[in-house]
């Protein structure tokens, strides 16, 4: 379509060649049917028949109105020449009689003025035949006496002849159309099966986005290659420049329109020339964390622990900040516990670390650690730093179990996990309350008690009651061992003999990773721009 709308677009043009070549045969022929309007001025010579030559020169034309007299701004000469008015005429006469539609014109000069009188089909055949007198040397103004009959016959012919001499063009070149439309619909076909043999692009790069982005921009060239021939073949050369600049038009607001979709396909291409991941990689993008399933051109598709799908833009993953867990299996977890001050550190920390380093999936090298990290009122924080790898090990089970054996551990050797210490100050209210402790004990109100300094030491039975609830506060807040053995045994009891993998274990969660695999096999036939024949970072 597009090759046969640029050949129809040089259908006037052909039309209008073969009409001049058809009209004469002589040098008067060069003046076409329907003459191009321009500024410069037609040469007047001598001449002895009714086939005038036409030269032109530099000058100026004002476009007249009908009725209206125009002038030319050029030099008038201060003796008139009787000759020279002759030669105007028939110069003027004789290219009026070889166009179509101005051979009705009469025109006579008379000192250099020039009136034209007669019948014209329109207002454009009139400025035509006011035009091309304009244009004779010699010319100084021109007065218009045409009469625009819009008679419907003169104005529909000459549209019915174009129309048909278009009609028999195209029948004309209608074989070289057929071989143009051939030769483009060939060159595409080509381009389009070379774009496919995807052998051929992945023994070039074996990266599957520049194998596919090679194929569709060798595509795009076959078809550039094939329009330029094509219009080539029927003599729309012309054309060619017009559709470069629109479409270098429509491209920049092209691109202004989906900025993001390029950024994010550039970002694409380079995710997967850089390749930061693979399939099954654990990753965290600015904060998003999962399991890499696959890159597409367009996202970056994770799968949560939740077992939800995430979809990243590309432009997003590429310019985010990546942190693969997977590239380094070994992994290190860290919990604290806090002991009792008066404990020795040291002894805590030879403890737990025995504990923790009795489980399977605690690594000997590196090994694990503890360190003092802070010395408070009432306890000493610890803070154990432990290794696993991660390829056979979940870092958050792992986490819990070790947590769990070193706590136990440190009660079994005896040392206390010490609950924090307030210090409470009383303000005058305390003075208040005593007072209404003593009126309860011996009947008097509280206001006509009066409080001095010897008020408790004097009073043996607000001493005696004092002393109660202070001692009944400090069992409160005393370790119940009685209340820790009930509960060693409540979990004897629950748990039995078994160990404690056979209740809980360390290893990844086989569910989330066979969704993983199943997402990828469904997904098989897509391309995934992850493959490990490219370098990675």
């Amino acid at each position: 379509m597009l090759l046969v709308s640029a050949w129809l677009w040089c259908l006037p043009a052909q039309a209008l060649t073969e009409a001049e070549q058809q009209g004469t045969n002589s040098e008067a022929s060069s003046v076409s049917a329907e003459p191009v309007e321009s500024n410069q001025e037609i040469e007047q010579q001598p001449v002895d028949s009714d086939k005038p030559d036409i030269a032109e020169t530099p000058g100026a034309v004002n476009v007249p109105t009908a009725g209206n007299i125009t002038d030319k701004d050029t030099v008038i000469a201060t003796k008139p020449d009787q000759v020279n008015d002759q030669d105007i005429k028939q110069r003027i006469s004789g290219i009026y009689s070889e166009i179509e539609g101005l051979k009705a014109l009469s025109v006579t000069v008379s000192q250099g003025v020039v009136s034209i009188s007669g019948e014209v089909p329109n207002e454009k055949k009139a400025q035509q035949a006011i035009s091309l007198a304009n244009r004779v040397n010699d010319v100084v103004a021109v007065e218009d006496r045409i009469s625009r009959t819009l008679d419907v016959q003169d104005n529909v012919t000459p549209v019915i002849s174009s129309l048909n001499q278009q009609i028999r063009a195209f029948i004309q070149a209608l074989p070289l159309l057929v071989v143009a439309i051939l030769v483009f619909a060939a060159v595409v076909w080509f381009g389009s099966w070379l774009a496919r043999r995807e052998s051929l692009w992945q023994r070039i790069t074996p990266n599957p986005f520049i194998a596919e982005l090679l194929a569709q921009t060798v595509k795009v060239l076959f078809f550039v290659i094939a329009l330029l021939l094509g219009l080539s073949l029927m003599g729309a050369e012309a054309i060619i420049g017009t559709l470069l600049g629109g479409a270098g038009v429509i491209g920049i607001a092209v691109g202004f329109a989906v900025k993001d979709t390029i950024e994010n396909y550039i970002a694409s291409l380079m995710l997967s020339i850089r390749q930061p991941f693979q399939a099954r990689d654990l990753v965290s993008i600015n904060g998003q964390q999962g399991i890499v399933v696959r890159l597409t051109s367009r996202a970056t598709i994770l799968m949560t622990s939740d077992g939800n799908q995430l979809r990243l833009p590309n432009s997003e993953v590429f310019k985010g900040t990546i942190l693969n867990y997977t590239k380094n299996p070994e992994r290190r977890f860290t919990f604290q516990l806090g002991v009792d001050a008066n404990d020795d550190p040291l002894a805590a920390i030879k403890v737990g670390l025995e504990a923790v380093n009795s489980l399977d999936f605690v690594l000997d090298n590196p090994k694990a650690v503890c360190i003092i990290t802070e010395v408070g009122d009432s306890n000493i924080m610890l803070e154990f730093q432990v290794w696993v790898d991660q390829t056979d090990t979940d870092i958050m089970k792992a986490r819990s179990i070790a947590i769990r054996e070193a706590k136990h551990a440190l009660e079994d050797h005896g040392f206390s996990l010490p609950e924090p210490i307030y210090r409470l100050r009383f303000n005058q209210d305390v003075e208040h309350a005593i007072m209404q402790l003593h009126s309860a004990l011996s009947g008097e109100s509280a206001e006509s008690t009066e409080y001095d300094n010897s008020f408790v030491a004097n009073n043996p039975k607000l001493i005696e009651a004092l002393s109660k609830q202070i001692a009944a506060l400090n069992n409160q807040a005393k370790p119940d061992t009685v209340q820790k053995e009930q509960a060693k045994q409540r979990a004897k009891q629950i748990l039995g003999d078994k160990a404690v993998k056979e209740i809980f274990d360390a290893k990844p969660d086989p569910k989330l990773m066979q969704k993983v695999e199943e997402e990828i096999q469904d997904h098989s036939g897509d391309k995934d721009l992850l493959d490990g024949n490219s370098p990675q970072e």
